[in-house]
């Protein structure tokens, strides 16, 4: 074996993680590079299959005349739980014209109770039960085991793309929770116009918008997934338990609230050091 396809295999190991890791994983999710795949790159030649058993090649786009919406996502990750009722209804405004597809990738945050899938049998399972549970009314596929397509459009836990018949890109959303900068996308491409914005990023926004359904989701996984929050990046994991105290709230709304108390309450910490620090000297 080269040393070329030695470091893929390993790279296609690390991909199933079990728990995720600041570096590279929670550091990749936040920033896009120049490296990642964006506005008229072609995506890399893929074969797909549904849970209802359809075929879906990108070497049939072109013949069917098809821009596709792919969507990345997970049972365990907080964004794409938050991103469905926004998918929702773009579907039922363009899902006549624009083929609508998530992609389940690697579990985001798994735990005892949804494990990382290490076989295709259970990765399909995965796929399935996902679409149950948001109810999606569109077409659902399982990506390869060791995240070929995923990796090579960033590996981020709930990133979009719309890619047009020929194959290339038409727009890249980093979250697809940020629907309104998709919407507008669609708008565009859907009459024959190049979209005006051809990327999107919104990390903040699209972290507010999934505070409120990190506890929900970690529980669904079980065991080890919040502790795993935690311990790779503390403030979301104070985010997630004070996002509780605005349970009146809808979920998608607890987020800025309880950003706006975390930062108050790391900002009282640190002053309180200083302060100690002060009178110790």
């Amino acid at each position: 074996m080269t040393k070329a396809a030695q470091r893929e295999t390993m790279v296609a190991r690390r991909y199933r993680y079990d728990h995720p890791r600041f570096f590279p994983d929670i550091l990749n999710d936040m920033i896009v590079t120049g490296r990642d795949l964006g506005a008229g790159d072609r995506v890399p030649p893929f074969e797909l299959t549904t849970t209802d058993g359809v075929r879906l090649a990108s070497d049939d786009l072109l013949a069917r005349s098809e821009t596709l919406f792919l969507i990345f996502g997970s049972r365990t990750c907080p964004v794409t739980e938050s991103a469905a009722p926004g998918l929702k209804l773009l579907h039922a405004l363009f899902g006549d014209r624009i083929r609508f597809v998530l992609v389940n990738v690697r579990e985001a945050h798994p735990g005892q109770s949804i494990l990382q899938p290490q076989t295709m049998e259970m990765k399909r399972v995965h796929a399935a039960r996902l679409k149950a549970h948001l109810d999606l009314p569109f077409e659902v596929a399982a990506d390869a085991i060791d995240g070929s397509l995923h990796r090579a459009l960033g590996a981020r836990p709930n990133s979009a793309f719309i890619v047009d018949p020929y194959g290339e890109i038409a727009f890249r959303a980093q979250w697809a929770n940020v629907t309104e900068a998709i919407e507008a996308a669609m708008s565009d491409i859907v009459s024959r116009k190049a979209a005006r914005k051809t990327s999107a990023s919104h990390t903040m926004r699209a972290v507010a918008r999934m505070i409120g359904y990190m506890a929900p989701v970690h529980a669904a996984a079980g065991e080890g997934a919040r502790r795993d929050t935690w311990r790779v990046m503390p403030p979301l994991g104070l985010m997630m338990l004070l996002s509780g105290l605005f349970f009146f709230l809808p979920r998608q709304d607890r987020g800025l609230p309880t950003m706006v108390l975390t930062m108050g309450l790391m900002v009282a910490a640190i002053a309180a050091g200083v302060r100690d620090l002060a009178h110790g000297l």
